[in-house]
């Protein structure tokens, strides 16, 4: 009888359960959606940082045809989204849904967002409107007006630079700052970075003597300010000077939490890297390695690997990065993010260092935190090109931009690994050239000449007897034009430079003969005579059946050159 109940009594629950659940379906349902939407919205989050707002809007779309209508955490996590990737006219689309009758609802923090996002974009006729409504109870969701959303707008004002509307938010709402609590160091905090950000670190210092008269202790969000403007202004003196006074005051006071922490400190290491300064830097970082209390996290890692490889010294950041893989091994949050590995990578290879480059490059994958983008995975693989190519080995390099080209189509004009594929393109010279074939896209290289020349009357050649004087304007708005004889036959090119004699005729002045071409000629030939011997003008003749006689039938100017190239003009493209 016992092993029988013993049996029975787990299927109780589960037998009871069944018409609980035909009893009470709705409350059944809210349950297992208020579960379902958890894991959406940490989903939203993650895809917030990577700023992927297409994917996130997806995402929410079909969790609205599976749930239903989303709760307020969900949709608030979504105007967040949208405000940190730029999207403001999305955050209110959304608003206005949730706001509608029939929606999830607003609350105060939906509020807070739309002001964060609206200052961020600078319409602020917009937020005031919106925080007026707030203040007379006209709002939907009847928010109540509060220093937290004041602070909110008036730190995205300030995140803008834009003082001037900061101040005059703080003038209409400083009594209600006031009544909850008297003068903010917040509200002197906020000031002091927009001060900074708007170009004016020296006013930040400034403020410090206001707060004192009025009473206010600096507290540590305050220092680290202080030292940030004081960096900017260059003076890392004084910046010293209010890393003294944090921790002179934390050991008077005993109060811990005024002492130095890794902003303060990665914000000193930042700055004695602009300055170039290795030896305070050094110093910096071993009072920060001492600290037993510090935990030197991978924000400050990578601050003091960027700042030790602006100082030259490449030797220090190796090791320091050696440090970074090794404490990654036991705490996976110290796993360098891939900015780190490029900042490696391009030390080395304006070095010439191919093997150190190489290795970085091989490790980047496997060893490194977070997403790696597209651009990324371009420059590392323009950086090894270039590395090859600063150590001499020039098939090495060739090899690699082939691949480069096989897989990313293009390289731009602008970035180092364009520059290293011009190098690589001169050190190799025309006949290996892989760059030839393919560098101006509007036309195909192998088509001939004739076919994007200019027609010779539409340069307007002079002719050869007539003097300089009466046709000089001509020489304002052209580098080269053709001379004709007396038979309109092609015998020279007169330049701009060689104009020196105002009574002389043209005949006298020019260079002949002009450097010309069949209209069979490649225009990838072309191309090439004009870059090599620096030609302004090339012109194009049509030889005549016996092959005694030509006559000149148009013209390629280094003007009509320029113009194939885009305004963005890609160097490669793979054919």
């Amino acid at each position: 009888m016992n092993r029988t109940s013993a049996l029975v009594t787990p299927l109780l629950p589960s037998s009871c359960s069944v018409p609980t659940r035909r009893r009470y379906p709705g409350r059944a349902n809210r349950y297992s959606k208020r579960l379902n939407l958890k894991p959406l919205t940490s989903r939203i989050v993650l895809l917030t940082r990577r700023r992927q707002l297409d994917q996130i809007v997806e995402e929410v779309e079909a969790a609205k045809k599976r749930y239903g209508r989303l709760n307020t955490i969900v949709m608030n996590s979504v105007l967040e989204a949208c405000v940190h990737c730029g999207d403001v006219d999305l955050a209110l689309r959304l608003f206005d849904e949730m706001a509608e009758p029939g929606g999830c609802g607003v609350d105060s923090i939906t509020y807070a967002i739309i002001l964060k996002g609206l200052g961020k974009a600078r319409r602020i006729d917009e937020a005031f409107q919106m925080m007026e409504s707030i203040e007379k109870g006209t709002a939907l969701g009847n928010p109540k007006l509060s220093s937290a959303l004041v602070y909110g707008l008036l730190d995205s004002l300030i995140n803008a630079g834009d003082l001037r509307r900061a101040n005059g938010l703080l003038a209409r709402y400083g009594t209600l700052l006031l009544e909850q609590g008297g003068p903010s160091i917040l509200i002197y905090n906020l000031l002091m970075k927009g001060y900074i950000n708007s170009g004016s670190p020296q006013a930040a210092v400034v403020l410090l003597d206001e707060m004192l008269r009025l009473g206010l202790e600096p507290d540590r969000p305050t220092y680290n300010t202080l030292i940030h403007a004081c960096i900017k202004c260059s003076d890392l003196d004084a910046a010293m000077k209010f890393l003294k006074e944090m921790k002179e005051k934390a050991e008077e006071y005993y109060d811990d939490s005024l002492r130095p922490d890794v902003i303060t400190y990665t914000t000193l290491v930042k700055g004695f890297g602009d300055a170039k300064d290795l030896t305070s830097l050094q110093e910096v970082y071993l009072e920060m390695k001492l600290c037993d209390s510090l935990f030197i996290d991978r924000t400050a890692f990578t601050a003091v690997v960027d700042a030790l490889l602006k100082c030259g010294s490449t030797s220090g950041a190796l090791c320091v990065f050696g440090e970074i893989l090794k404490r990654s091994g036991d705490d996976v949050e110290l796993r360098p993010k891939p900015h780190l590995y490029m900042s490696m990578m391009r030390a080395f290879a304006v070095q010439g260092d191919y093997g150190m480059v190489r290795n970085l490059y091989l490790r980047l994958w496997p060893d490194s935190s977070g997403r790696i983008s597209k651009a990324v995975q371009q420059e590392a693989d323009n950086l090894l090109m270039e590395a090859a190519l600063n150590s001499g080995q020039l098939d090495e390099a060739l090899g690699i931009l082939t691949s480069i080209v096989r897989r990313w189509k293009a390289i731009p004009w602008t970035t180092s690994g364009g520059m290293a594929a011009v190098r690589l393109e001169a050190l190799l010279g025309f006949s290996k050239s892989i760059l030839r074939p393919h560098i101006l896209s509007k036309v195909i290289p192998g088509e001939p000449i004739e076919s994007i020349m200019v027609p010779f009357e539409a340069t307007r050649p002079l002719l050869g007897t007539l003097q300089l004087k009466n046709v000089v304007m001509r020489f304002y708005k052209e580098q080269a034009v053709p001379i004709v004889d007396d038979w309109g036959s092609c015998i020279g090119l007169l330049h701009r430079e060689d104009c020196n004699n105002l009574d002389a005729s043209l005949v006298s002045m020019m260079r002949s003969p002009p450097p010309c071409v069949s209209t069979t000629t490649s225009i990838g030939r072309v191309v090439d005579l004009v870059l090599e011997k620096k030609h302004k003008m090339v012109i194009v003749i049509h030889c005549c059946g016996n092959g005694y006689s030509s006559k000149a039938v148009g013209a390629f100017t280094r003007a009509q050159l320029y113009r194939l190239f885009e305004p963005e003009q890609k160097l490669l493209w793979w054919m």
